[in-house]
């Protein structure tokens, strides 16, 4: 008979060798266990200011496309049909204009413009004007106007002594005002207008022809 085998126990740990630690006791089987995840809560006063940022940027957004501006006036051609000095029984002028405007509306809604008024006026005098039928600018796009202004046997008494010495230079200056008024419409509003450019023109008498213009917006 095979001699049984006896397990010697083992033996007892050495202060270096003992573990400093306690161990757990096991979990029941039968409990169930939820992780639940940790939500950072915002502060509600930073939410409220941060609404209150993007609702004013909208606002200025909204403001600058639909705030109502003046169009843009430009003369794009200014012709000068005739031009004439008569000497008797007074001194008087017979002028005639060709005028093309350009209007340029920079709004998102139409404009209608009820005339067009051209006036030509010498050394701050007024020597007469014309106006035009009225008309309408798309958003966002531009008209081209054309007027004729007709000038006859106007007399500049007052200014003779000046005429003179710019018929001896052989060139005249004159003032050329260009108003436009009408109203912008926006849906059922309708917000009132008054655009003016001014140009000098110089008219050479000899040619009878524009020498040189400058023109630029009135207020």
């Amino acid at each position: 008979m095979a001699p049984s085998k006896t397990t010697s126990p083992l033996p007892p740990a050495t202060p270096s060798q003992r573990h400093y630690y306690t161990v757990l006791p096991p979990q029941p089987q039968d409990e169930n266990y939820t992780i639940l995840p940790y939500y950072y809560l915002a502060n509600p006063r930073r939410n409220w200011y941060a609404t209150i940022a993007i609702s004013l940027i909208l606002l200025a957004a909204l403001l600058y496309v639909f705030w109502p501006s003046e169009p843009e006036l430009k003369i794009e051609r200014l012709h000068l049909a005739h031009f004439h000095v008569r000497m008797k029984p007074a001194i008087c002028l017979d002028i005639s204009l060709n005028v093309t405007l350009k209007v340029h509306n920079r709004d998102v809604y139409s404009v209608n413009y009820k005339s067009l008024d051209v006036s030509v006026g010498y050394r701050g005098r007024k020597l007469g004007n014309v106006k035009s039928n009225h008309g309408r600018v798309k958003a966002l796009a531009s008209s081209y106007i054309d007027a004729e202004l007709q000038l006859k046997s106007v007399k500049v008494l007052s200014d003779v002594v000046y005429l003179l010495e710019d018929l001896a230079r052989g060139t005249v200056p004159f003032d050329t005002i260009t108003k436009v008024t009408g109203h912008l419409g926006l849906f059922f509003l309708e917000f009132p207008l008054e655009a003016r450019v001014s140009c000098e023109v110089l008219i050479n008498t000899t040619s009878q022809t524009i020498a040189r213009q400058n023109c630029y917006p009135k207020g």
